[in-house]
């Protein structure tokens, strides 16, 4: 078929397996280092990086290998794809988009290269919808502007028990103000331009989880929203954020329930909850 798009993004998008699958959309995996091994982070078991944070073993992120890029690209052509949308995590976060672009020099076809701004849910939902046109027919400009609409409009809230998973990897950015606060004061995360940014300081985790929950409502504003729950090695308190939104956003139009990419993971350190607000 003449003009068909292929997506492609990275493994911070945090899309499930299943869903990724369903719309043919490639996610190439980033790397995690642990102690001297670098591994591409689907074959880092979970508990194993959650026990290596722990522990305060050295553990570290790198964005994917060049080649894996250029595998996806060209997986794509010799499926018949025509042109394909990248998107990746912000730039300012890491240098994976940089790595596309290396690929992207090399690819048969046109890659159009997209960085998010963003992160997690925010830049997972953006793809779906952008591949969802993509899967009716839509050409590379109707993709792009699907994508672009969903990025614009969608937001990320992040509850952390620690920021010093953040200082450790340097991906803290306006958040720094908040650090050497009372360990009973938690934060309440965002992103902001691309990077990280400080939203309020809660009293207590419970009641910090209560305003991330008022937080993401406010945000929805009553409009029809896509919503997650995105969580790292916090499955109980995860579970109980979503019981809380589902009684104040009923009707929101896809509710996904997902353990965030481990890469952002390290970063953001075991019990971190995250809401992705999406307006569709």
């Amino acid at each position: 078929m003449s003009g068909r798009v292929g997506l492609v993004t990275d493994s911070t998008s945090s899309i499930p397996a299943a869903l990724a699958a369903q719309w043919g959309i490639t996610v190439v995996p980033m790397q995690i280092r642990i102690g001297e091994h670098l591994r591409a982070e689907h074959v880092v078991p979970k508990e194993l990086l959650v026990r290596a944070l722990e522990r305060d073993v050295n553990v570290t992120t790198a964005p994917p290998d060049p080649g894996g890029f250029l595998w996806a690209y060209q997986d794509h052509a010799n499926h018949g794809v025509d042109e394909v949308v990248s998107v990746h995590i912000s730039g300012r976060q890491s240098e994976t988009i940089e790595v596309a672009r290396q690929a992207a020099a090399q690819a048969r076809i046109p890659v159009h290269l997209v960085d998010s701004g963003t992160t997690g849910m925010s830049l997972g939902y953006a793809v779906l919808a952008a591949a969802r046109v993509a899967g009716a027919g839509g050409g590379s400009r109707r993709v792009l502007d699907a994508l672009a609409r969903r990025l614009e409009t969608s937001s990320e809230l992040i509850y952390v028990d620690t920021l010093e998973y953040l200082r450790r990897g340097g991906r803290i950015g306006a958040a720094t103000a908040m650090l050497g606060t009372a360990l009973s004061l938690k934060p309440l995360l965002t992103m902001v331009n691309g990077q990280v940014a400080p939203l309020e300081r809660v009293l207590g985790a419970e009641r910090a989880l209560r305003r991330l929950v008022d937080a993401a409502v406010k945000r929805a504003g009553g409009r029809q929203v896509d919503i997650a729950i995105e969580h790292f090695g916090a499955p109980a308190r995860a579970s109980n954020v979503l019981a809380k939104l589902r009684g104040r956003i009923p009707d929101a139009r896809e509710v996904t329930f997902t353990e965030v990419s481990s890469t952002i993971g390290v970063h953001v350190g075991p019990g971190a909850v995250g809401i992705t607000i999406s307006p569709t």
